[in-house]
């Protein structure tokens, strides 16, 4: 397995025994039938595996040394999860954190077990979702050493303390450490299903390690330049592609090459059309040389035809039309929420208030540009690479070589930056075909310019909202459609999708997760509508923080708006309606508690402020119901008379729950802030003749550093199941900001990004 493993002082350790048998790598799980949740071990998944190591579980061993190595199964893409996972390990095992080492998963079929899941990294899910379980398999672990002490040293295991890697009884002195106990071989303890599940955890009072800002142990290696990421693959006899690319994102294919160019070029070897059945690709040509240099030269000069296939002329204009045509159709899409009767509630209201939002393609363009190398070595296909959804990538790779997935082994790297990008593994495609056809291992790099024009982007969508407030001002009715491209339905895995209320089929939950609020309105639709124009023209992907980044900025948006229209002041309105009434009860009261967080932190209210200046509220519950993270935003910002927006300051708060590691919590709701203004005020990608038209970050331009403001983050900590927070304060950062904008200067905003001309506009309007 290409992995490998640091400590806390940032040492590189040589990778623990692995076994490299071909029986050891097969892959038995193919990208459908996925569970996601939680079950017990195996009745054998807590016995000692030899007299000279101890591996607990699949997911971390003690060595002989004491060393303990936890391998994580979730991508590591700079939110340092594999620190995470190996902290919550290590605060219920009592082992000493100088002695903790990680290292990456493979796509074994041992590490999709059913306590985890599948090998996925998106959602906020990470640490939501392994918490207990790490927790119950570092508990076992320093249960099953205690009492092999308890043998070795003739005392009741009960009278025994384990902490710092040490396991001590106090009345005697005496004392083994965990290096010793494993090197004895005496331990057996094993834990049944049920009795993993009865044991007793600590509780936070009793937290040494949780709550504790330890040195990430994946940091040194990152910044001595010896972590390897997948860029970096360097295998023997390796040779290199680079990707051509028709001009528009999907439907094309291939109708001839001409190579007679490239055959001048030093070092070229052949120029390969993919025939992609697995629909990751269409139209693709790989150019293969023997340096990357030369390849990118031979790809330069083949002359290909295309048929530019039935989406040639497609753009952004066409796919909002389109948009806007379907959410007409009273019959189209699914209902997500269906709760009450707003139709005849509007229509007996005081005041209707009707209003549509938009959001652009957006891109992911990550630091690192998607890569994959493929090597054949008999009948096993080996795939190099970062990805984000290993059991999914495993069986794309299988697609693209034509073989069972379980003849797939994937190595896995540190990842340069994911975002949801790379959930998806078309980067797999040329790499596997191109190995194929040249019978050498191939490395794949995409150009910057391939990066953007074949993201699976974020989709252009579009919603209307239409809400009834009655006599007192109070909302009593509201209607939402959410018309969007289905990324996760693309995906093809059944369990990924949600069954609509009105019986009408699955709907992609993932496209209108956020408009389900926890704000208690009686009468209350959500529509799901699927644009299948932008479906399949734009092939769409989940880019952080998923349907959350649009559904919030109409919904907050639309709050403001009806608290304006009452004449309430928008905080206090939202505060009024996060009642916990009903299916609300609990959640509501935290998103009301980190609300009432940052008008405080930030001096919402407090004092009048200069002309063309405004404070913004929005709240958020990002990002399913069920898995939801309690996050609030006060936005402050100035307006000039141009429509040029200064943002000045963002303050952000949210509930976690339990906090793992403090610093890294603000880094995530910080960059999470950051990326959420990015969106809001500075990323748009455009569609035209079928195509993306910005290429690189010339024209696709991100927040840069000297437009950052001033952040200031509250932290909530009660001790309640850790929440997620890699995404939640992405979505709440553009509706504070809108409505900032209009507190400052009246200008109401209704579609992202936000623009100067768009404010100046909205100013006179």
């Amino acid at each position: 397995m290409n992995t490998h493993v640091t400590n806390a002082a940032g040492e590189r350790i040589a990778n623990p025994t692995t076994d490299l048998s071909r029986r050891s790598f097969l892959v038995g799980t193919a990208a459908t039938g996925l569970v996601l949740g939680y079950a017990g071990f195996a009745d054998s998944a807590l016995a000692a595996t030899t007299p000279s190591a101890f591996e607990p579980t699949v997911w971390y061993s003690i060595a002989p040394d004491g060393l303990v190595t936890v391998t994580c199964g979730k991508a590591d893409m700079g939110q340092h999860i594999a620190s995470t996972m190996a902290q919550i390990i290590c605060e219920e095992l009592g082992a000493a954190w100088k002695d903790m080492r990680v290292q990456l998963a493979s796509n074994d079929p041992k590490f999709n077990d059913p306590v985890l899941g599948a090998q996925i990294t998106g959602g906020s899910w990470s640490t939501m979702m392994n918490f207990d379980a790490m927790s119950r398999a570092g508990a076992a672990g320093r249960i099953a050493l205690t009492e092999a002490a308890a043998t070795a040293m003739g005392v009741p295991a009960k009278e025994l303390v384990a902490r710092d890697g040490v396991v001590v009884h106090p009345k005697s002195k005496k004392q083994m450490s965990y290096a010793e106990i494993v090197k004895s071989g005496k331990i057996t303890k094993s834990f049944t299903p049920d009795e993993l599940k009865a044991i007793t955890l600590k509780t936070p009072d009793q937290y040494t390690m949780i709550g504790v800002s330890v040195p990430q142990l994946d940091i040194p290696s990152k910044t001595n330049g010896t972590a390897k990421y997948g860029i970096d693959t360097m295998l023997p006899g390796m040779v290199y592609g680079k990707v051509v690319t028709p001009p528009v994102r999907f439907g094309a294919t291939v109708k001839s090459v001409d190579d007679s160019e490239a055959k001048k070029v030093p070092g070229f070897i052949k120029a390969v059309t993919l025939d992609d059945k697995t629909g990751s690709t269409s139209g693709w040509v790989v150019a293969v040389a023997n340096t990357y240099a030369n390849a990118r030269k031979a790809a330069d000069a083949l002359k290909i035809s295309y048929d530019k296939g039935p989406y040639a002329n497609v753009s952004t204009e066409s796919i909002l039309a389109e948009a806007k045509k379907l959410q007409a159709q009273d019959d189209s899409g699914q209902f997500f929420v269906k709760d009450g009767d707003p139709a005849s509630a509007l229509s007996g209201a005081a005041k209707v208030l009707e209003a549509e939002y938009t959001t652009s393609i957006n891109i992911h363009a990550p630091l690192e540009p998607m890569n994959a190398t493929a090597e054949f070595k008999g009948d096993i296909l080996h795939i190099y690479s970062g990805n984000q959804f290993a059991t999914r990538s495993g069986a794309i790779a299988a697609g693209a070589a034509g073989i069972d997935p379980k003849y797939v082994v994937m190595h896995q790297a540190w990842l340069g930056g994911g975002f949801g990008r790379r959930l998806d593994a078309d980067m797999m495609v040329p790499a596997v075909q191109a190995a194929k056809a040249v019978g050498k291992p191939v490395k794949v790099i995409y150009s910057r310019e391939n990066d953007m024009t074949m993201d699976y982007s974020r989709p252009l969508t579009y919603q209307k909202v239409k809400a009834g407030l009655d006599n007192d001002g109070k909302l009593i009715a509201l209607s939402h459609d959410v018309v969007s491209a289905w990324p996760t339905a693309r995906w093809g895995i059944p369990d990924f999708l949600t069954p609509s209320v009105d019986k009408k089929g699955p709907l992609d939950s993932f496209t209108v997760n956020g408009a389900d609020f926890f704000y208690t309105v009686p009468n209350h639709h959500v529509r799901a509508i699927k644009n299948e124009l932008a479906h399949n023209a734009t092939p769409s992907g989940q880019l952080r923080s998923v349907a959350p980044g649009w559904t919030f900025w109409a919904v907050e948006s639309m709050i403001d708006e009806i608290a304006v229209a009452s004449g309430q002041d928008p905080a206090q309105f939202r505060i009024a309606l996060l009642d916990g009434k009903g299916k609300n009860d609990g959640g509501a009261q935290r998103l009301r508690n980190t609300l009432l967080a940052a008008m405080g932190l930030s001096g919402y209210g407090a004092k009048k402020l200069p002309k063309g200046e405004g404070m913004g509220v929005a709240c958020v519950s990002s990002q399913e119901r069920a898995t939801a993270s309690w996050t609030a935003c006060v936005a402050h910002v100035a307006v000039a008379e141009s429509g040029e927006v200064t943002v000045k300051k963002l303050t952000v708060a949210t509930d976690v729950g339990t906090q793992v590691h403090p610093d890294n919590i603000r880094a995530q709701v910080e960059g999470a802030a950051l990326w959420g203004l990015s969106l809001a005020m500075y990323e748009k990608a455009t569609l035209k003749d079928g195509g993306i038209e910005q290429t690189n970050f010339d024209s696709y331009t991100p927040l840069r550093m000297s437009q950052v403001p001033e952040v200031a983050i509250a932290v909530i900590a009660n001790g309640e199941k850790a929440t997620g927070v890699g995404e939640p304060a992405v979505t709440v950062v553009a509706p504070a900001l809108g409505n900032a904008i209009y507190n400052a200067c009246g200008a109401r905003l209704r579609a992202l990004p936000i623009t100067a001309a768009a404010v100046k506009a909205a100013m006179k309007a």
